[in-house]
């Protein structure tokens, strides 16, 4: 079985004047037990980096170093691996697409769940409830509960 991470639960673990903060760094220090494969999409880890080092995002924005440190953390764990498009994605975007309007946010949100459906992954854990209009996609807010 896998899974996936959307970057706000990235962004919430490194940004400690989150309210959410504790609860998605705890989310994110038990990946490194689960007996499930994590795939890490490459456009979530570099909304990561452009968000987590960003002024206007983070109050003390992180320095790149420290940023790229909790990808190379996440890269590191044993059942960890990294997607991104393959080829059909054009294909596989316009099915993920269809008939929902994808416009704006909805953009990047379409990118992931095409990647994650080319991959055979239908789980993502997110605190964006805007994943749900992908019905075949299991979503997961591991901050709620």
């Amino acid at each position: 079985m896998s899974y996936s991470i959307d970057v706000n639960l990235l962004v919430y673990a490194s940004d400690d004047s989150s309210p959410h903060h504790r609860k998605a760094l705890a989310f994110l220090e038990g990946r490194a037990a689960d007996p499930d494969i994590l795939c890490l999409a490459w456009m979530t880890l570099m909304s990561y980096l452009r968000l987590a080092t960003h002024p206007s995002v983070f109050r003390l924005p992180l320095p790149l170093e420290d940023a790229a440190r909790n990808v190379e953390t996440l890269l590191s764990l044993p059942r960890t691996r990294v997607i991104s498009e393959e080829d059909g994605f054009w294909e596989a975007y316009q099915q993920v697409a269809a008939g929902r309007p994808v416009r704006g946010n909805a953009v990047p949100d379409a990118h992931l769940a095409a990647i994650l459906r080319q991959h055979g992954v239908r789980t993502l854990y997110t605190a964006d409830s805007d994943f749900r209009r992908f019905e075949w996609l299991e979503v997961v807010n591991p901050l709620t509960g």
